[in-house]
């Protein structure tokens, strides 16, 4: 199968890419070829730019297509305005945010639904607040543009190596230092994940089968709970002595640290991350456990630095005199 992916070098293209390789497909990628890449020899990279560049897909033709980074419904517009209808089986990564918030967890593809039309100025930056809703926009271009055999994937957080946003890895190398660590409660907020390879599996899965319609990309279910996976990843690899403290997140928000802690959604729990992913199970998806994705963060972190925007042990210190 010859299988096109529009952004294809970093962390979700990159696992995207690996995995159509593994399943034997010739694969293409195209982006503008700035993004350092560890892609195979055998897998062709073309330069492009999705805002207006994609003379390299001048008379190609593809089995199927996966759009990593369509932000706007324009860059679907253009997407298909350049490889009209030889694109093959559209495929759009999107998110849970395109979900307009759940009344409760335990939503579904089919209770959940996205953000209505209109919700957001479909050129407007993108934002906390903006991001959602032009997820959602995207997906209604790409069903008139590509039409209703489209497929949509919609993950939650992506974890495991290679992580550009560096989320899941600060939790990882926080607790390989060990001591006390501080984690904003409470306990009942919800967190989902997948571990990029997983995700990577599942779109060519369902590239393969020809799988069309909206699938929600997240686990575990019954949903796990942020302090209860901090707990799990320091059990599975911090040092003997290391603690973890349940933080008030009054206190984080007051000493202006809350927004320093990835994966956290703040101290009431959000339904989206508490969404039941069957219907994603039952079309291939699997999903490896947490502690081999910290064990892959920790053989591609080897010794970077701490980033400056992480978390200091003076901010986490003042937190934890808080709670003493």
């Amino acid at each position: 199968m010859r299988l096109l992916l529009i952004g294809g070098t970093s962390f979700v293209g990159r696992a995207i890419a690996f995995a159509g390789i593994a399943g034997g497909h010739d694969v293409t990628v195209l982006n503008r070829g700035q993004t350092p890449s560890d892609l195979p020899s055998e897998i062709e990279r073309l330069v492009g730019d999705r805002q207006g560049d994609f003379s390299a897909l001048n008379g190609r033709t593809f089995d199927a297509t996966v759009d990593v980074i369509a932000y706007r419904p324009g860059d679907v517009a253009r997407l298909r305005d350049a490889i009209e209808d030889r694109g093959g089986h559209h495929v759009q990564i999107s998110s849970v945010s395109a979900y307009a918030d759940p009344a409760a967890e335990g939503a579904t593809e089919v209770t959940a639904t996205l953000w209505p039309d209109g919700s957001v100025d479909p050129d407007a930056p993108i934002t906390g607040e903006t991001y959602g809703p032009l997820k959602a926009a995207c997906e209604r271009e790409a069903l008139m543009l590509f039409g209703g055999s489209t497929t949509f994937v919609r993950p939650t957080y992506v974890i495991g190596g290679h992580d550009a946003t560096l989320r899941f890895p600060y939790w990882v190398e926080r607790c390989r230092r060990g001591g006390t660590i501080a984690v904003p409660g409470p306990r009942s907020v919800a967190l989902q994940y997948i571990d990029a390879r997983d995700l990577g599996a599942f779109t060519v899965r369902l590239v393969e089968d020809g799988t069309a319609g909206g699938f929600t990309a997240a686990g575990p279910w019954p949903t796990a709970r942020f302090v209860d996976v901090v707990e799990r990843i320091a059990r599975h690899m911090a040092p003997p002595g290391t603690s973890i403290v349940e933080v008030d997140p009054r206190a984080a928000e007051r000493l202006g640290t809350a927004g320093k802690f990835p994966l956290w959604s703040g101290p009431a729990s959000e339904p989206v991350l508490a969404m039941d992913p069957s219907s994603a199970l039952r079309a291939g998806m699997t999903l490896r456990s947490l502690e081999e994705s910290v064990d892959d963060v920790i053989e591609w972190w080897q010794d970077r630095t701490w980033p400056d925007h992480w978390l200091t042990s003076a901010e986490e210190a003042a937190l934890l005199a808080g709670e003493a």
